[in-house]
């Protein structure tokens, strides 16, 4: 509201420190009042010292000048809270963002109208877990999974070493490429397109030199893809892992289900790896 930042740990740490005290005194641990500082704001108040200061004539009113203050009529202060909530309320941006998209505009109204029906904790928190949720399906959403089976242009690749022809992908070899983040709302995605192909190849290779991170859902499902593959006589290549995901790979115990061998830096190595993989069981 005044163009500045301020610190929201140093903020909670003082609010957690009241509310631990507050209590001792009889007191009710509450949050951060908005409609104290949209007022300081409003009537220039645009430091911490008028909160302080806010704080301390509260304090004093209390103490001291409450049988004054039982003469102040209602009206008074129905007409200043009734102006304070009309400057909160910021109606003409709450119209621009009907402009947005729908998932965004469910969000809006969810959270106000749960803030006039209940109250600004319940709307947050209600608000908040619909966010991440709808989140979470957009990021599944721009996950896309391809397959590979004849050749890779190097002109289009930023993992090849190679940039004089087409890399050929080997008979009885496979390329799953995961373009995104690998987590639980993508992993069964990529286990359908597995059961779809339906074909049996010697080695399946999956690049994942765009997959930023992995949660533990997909590394279950990775777990099981290459058990099962393994009872199929597939051997699992990966290719183009970034070092956080390899780190994350190499904790779970990858190297021991596929091997060190076939976690391969780039796709050149892969296809090499899965040549020699391919020669060996046909020999």
């Amino acid at each position: 509201m005044i163009g500045d930042k301020h610190d929201s740990n140093t903020e909670l740490i003082a609010q957690g420190a009241a509310n631990i005290i507050t209590p001792l005194f009889g007191g009710i641990p509450a949050t951060g009042a908005i409609a104290r500082t949209m007022t300081n704001i409003n009537n220039g108040g645009k430091t911490p010292v008028a909160g302080m200061i806010h704080a301390v004539v509260l304090l004093l009113i209390l103490l001291f000048f409450m049988p004054l203050a039982q003469y102040i009529p209602m009206a008074c202060l129905a007409g200043v809270l009734v102006i304070v909530s009309y400057n909160m309320s910021e109606w003409r941006t709450f119209k621009a963002l009907l402009k947005n998209p729908k998932s965004d505009i469910a969000v809006l109204l969810i959270t106000f109208f749960l803030t006039v029906i209940f109250d600004l904790t319940i709307a947050i928190e209600v608000g908040l877990v619909i966010a991440c949720l709808l989140f979470m399906r957009r990021v599944a959403e721009t996950t896309e999974i391809s397959v590979i089976k004849d050749e890779i242009n190097p002109n289009t690749e930023s993992d090849i070493t190679l940039h004089e022809e087409n890399l050929m992908i080997p008979k009885g070899v496979e390329v799953y490429e995961i373009n995104g983040p690998y987590f639980f709302g993508i992993a069964n995605k990529f286990e359908e397109q597995m059961i779809r192909m339906g074909d049996r190849p010697q080695v399946r290779i999956i690049r994942m030199r765009r997959v930023p991170f992995i949660d533990s859902t997909g590394i279950h499902n990775l777990t099981n893809l290459c058990k099962l593959s393994k009872k199929e006589k597939i051997t699992i290549v990966f290719s183009g892992v970034n070092p956080k995901v390899h780190e994350v790979l190499e904790k779970s115990g990858f190297y021991d289900l596929i091997g060190k061998e076939n976690i391969c830096p780039n796709i050149n190595i892969a296809l090499e790896r899965s040549k020699t993989i391919a020669s060996t069981d046909n020999s």
